[in-house]
């Protein structure tokens, strides 16, 4: 197939750029991510609200995936506990060649066509669960069986990818295609097609997680405190919430270990 993220860059002769014209074109292609990612929200938006179905029965969602796309969706996954307080398996990153291949890339990983499967399968994936697919080309063999196995035991299937009519679409039932164009540097896809995937990883977590109830108005209410940084914006908010002085506020949230804990504790005893 014709891979548009393949195709040579917009720009020649990048070895002879100045920094500054390295660093504008560079911005200049970046401009088109969000367009591109823009003409993907009625796609993301049925998936999105599948995965929060799925997920308020109990289900789960995970990412596979190989190189960046791989390291992107783990990423993802890995931030969804800090930030919305769910537990560490709720959403789950699974990289072709294992979490070593997260720093170091593993040769040919990417190549097998029934690694992805095995990966899932030793966390008892089921059709109560999401896989989406993460695959700038499309075509990556791991990812692409990894779908289609799923897809012969029901299991809802998404991808995220940045060329029109990639053999991944053809295995998902929630196709998301962005197209960003050739890269600035050709074939990098690290680059605009990494960014469009990041962007739209973000979408999809975020989304789910507010329609699952883990953001209340604004705020990221089941957030860890994990450090002094966020033990000080949840006192902030406990005490927005309150009423509470800042030192009385931030000892209620030590105490109830979440500021939904907290405020729900506070006003459950105002009276």
């Amino acid at each position: 197939m014709d891979k548009i993220t393949e195709k040579d860059s917009l720009y020649r002769h990048l070895d002879q750029m100045s920094t500054t014209e390295l660093l504008q074109s560079i911005n200049q292609e970046d401009h088109k991510v969000a367009a591109a990612v823009k003409k993907c929200i009625k796609d993301i938006e049925p998936l999105v609200d599948t995965i929060a179905e799925k997920m308020a029965g109990g289900g789960r969602l995970f990412y596979i995936g190989a190189g960046t796309s791989g390291r992107l969706g783990v990423v993802d996954a890995s931030e969804c506990p800090p930030t919305f307080g769910v537990p560490f398996d709720w959403v789950i990153g699974i990289m072709a060649g294992g979490d070593g291949a997260i720093r170091k890339s593993l040769e040919f990983a990417e190549d097998s066509h029934k690694q992805a499967w095995k990966d899932l399968q030793e966390w008892n994936v089921s059709s109560e669960d999401v896989v989406i697919g993460i695959a700038a080309s499309g075509t990556t063999p791991y990812v692409v069986h990894g779908l289609d196995a799923c897809r012969k035991y029901g299991i809802s299937t998404g991808c995220i990818t940045c060329n029109p009519g990639a053999p991944i679409t053809e295995v998902s039932d929630y196709p998301i295609v962005a197209v960003v164009g050739p890269e600035f540097v050709t074939g990098s896809s690290r680059m605009k097609a990494g960014t469009a995937q990041k962007l739209i990883l973000n979408m999809i977590s975020t989304s789910v997680m507010i329609k699952l109830g883990r953001v209340k108005d604004n705020k990221m209410v089941d957030m860890q405190l994990s450090n002094d940084k966020l033990v000080d914006r949840g006192t902030r908010m406990v005490a927005a919430q309150t009423g509470l002085v800042y030192a009385e506020a931030k000892k209620l949230l030590l105490e109830k270990t979440s500021v939904r804990a907290a405020v729900d504790h506070f006003k459950a005893n105002e009276t």
